[in-house]
């Protein structure tokens, strides 16, 4: 008996570029089935992946607060820690400078959690540092003893501490200490009106305080221009070092400094410098 094998040829009746791109087809199938036999299939476990994740996020959240290679956490109180303790602390410079700004404009720091009100600096930092937080309640009382004898005298900036000068308004603790500081750096203040020349002091917290304070200038030992060497006169802030330069070669050549005018006369210094240096020299 003959088949009748014409539904398989038309069924099967591809051409030659049809049945040249089925074989390509079948091959690429055959490829595939390979390499999934092949290749086992790896199990990723949830938990595994969760893991991961809350590593990464921890991994994140603790490089956010060791920004510095070397931070020690040590007891501190936010209303009285210097620059560089906060820095050692952990703050990034801007934290530093932020939480400094707060005080000088009258914040405080009454709990540790109050650590938290100051805007800028990071949450995770800031409740890896509550624990560290030592707020002084004394302070607060002192103050107010302190402010009420101020309402019945005046302060002698060269006699002062700076328990005293904390107490005036709009001085926190870092003025008071940099108040105290430029005091020794020019070896007394010679007029109030140098408190301008402090750092961090405005202009409105001058005019608010220079009615509360003054400057006994007998308190100031002057240099003798005369004897002093370069070493002696640099102490003097005000002068440059080639100014001090050129006075001992006038004194080598001339000899004797006699006046305050001698400096200015003779182009040592500028005129508007010899107010400001008069009360550190003497002539004798």
């Amino acid at each position: 008996m003959k088949l009748n094998s014409e539904p398989i040829k038309n069924w099967f009746g591809f051409c030659r570029k049809e049945r040249r791109s089925s074989f390509i087809l079948l091959i690429l199938i055959i490829i595939i089935l390979l390499l999934r036999i092949s290749v086992p299939e790896k199990n990723i476990i949830a938990e595994d992946v969760t893991a991961s994740i809350s590593g990464i996020e921890g991994a994140s959240r603790i490089d956010i607060y060791e920004e510095h290679s070397s931070v020690e956490l040590f007891s501190f109180d936010p209303n009285t820690a210097q620059y560089d303790a906060l820095i050692k602390l952990g703050f990034t410079k801007r934290e530093a400078g932020t939480l400094i700004a707060y005080r000088d404009r009258g914040g405080k720091f009454r709990k540790p959690s109050d650590l938290g009100k100051v805007y800028g600096i990071d949450e995770v930092k800031v409740e890896k540092l509550i624990p560290f937080v030592e707020v002084k309640t004394d302070s607060t009382k002192k103050n107010k003893f302190v402010s009420k004898k101020l309402q019945k005298t005046l302060i002698d900036l060269n006699n002062c501490d700076s328990a005293v000068l904390v107490a005036l308004p709009g001085i926190g603790p870092v003025l008071s200490v940099r108040i105290i500081k430029y005091r020794n750096l020019l070896g007394g203040f010679a007029s109030v009106n140098q408190l301008k020349e402090v750092y961090g002091l405005t202009p409105e917290t001058f005019e608010i305080i220079k009615g509360m304070v003054f400057a006994d200038s007998s308190a100031i030992i002057g240099i003798n221009i005369n004897t002093a060497g370069f070493k002696e006169l640099s102490r003097i802030h005000y002068f440059e070092n080639y100014e001090i330069t050129s006075i001992l070669k006038y004194r080598e050549l001339k000899g004797r400094i006699e006046k305050i005018n001698d400096l200015t006369d003779n182009k040592l210094i500028p005129a508007e410098k010899a107010d400001k240096v008069r009360p550190y020299l003497n002539f004798r």
